[in-house]
């Protein structure tokens, strides 16, 4: 399963990375990374179609651990998948900015 730290996350984030929030969705309105698509745990398989098949998807969560298990699943279906390190949580401590609000759908 292939991990990123959030300052190399913020980097491809600025070349419009795909990112994919696999937390619940109150969690994620309560706070989510800007451009995130929500796409929780329970409903991955749901959206398996609508990830790009030509780059890298970008998965967060809390606090790494949904992401990373995300991450290494998606990579078992054949997509490129990489975990953010620390998640949602280790990206507000490096005092990036959140979004807030109505949960946009990966599809």
């Amino acid at each position: 399963m292939r991990e990123v730290d959030v300052d190399a996350f913020a980097a491809e984030l600025a070349h419009d990375a795909f990112v994919i929030d696999v937390r619940e969705p109150d969690e994620y309105t309560a706070g989510h990374v800007p451009g995130a698509r929500s796409t929780p745990l329970s409903a991955l398989g749901a959206v398996l179609g609508q990830l790009p098949g030509d780059r890298s998807v970008y998965v967060i969560c809390a606090s790494g651990n949904r992401s990373a298990w995300a991450a290494e699943h998606l990579a078992t279906l054949g997509v490129d998948a990489v975990s953010v390190a620390g998640g949602t949580a280790a990206w507000a401590r490096a005092g990036r900015p959140l979004a807030r609000g109505t949960a946009v759908r990966a599809a």
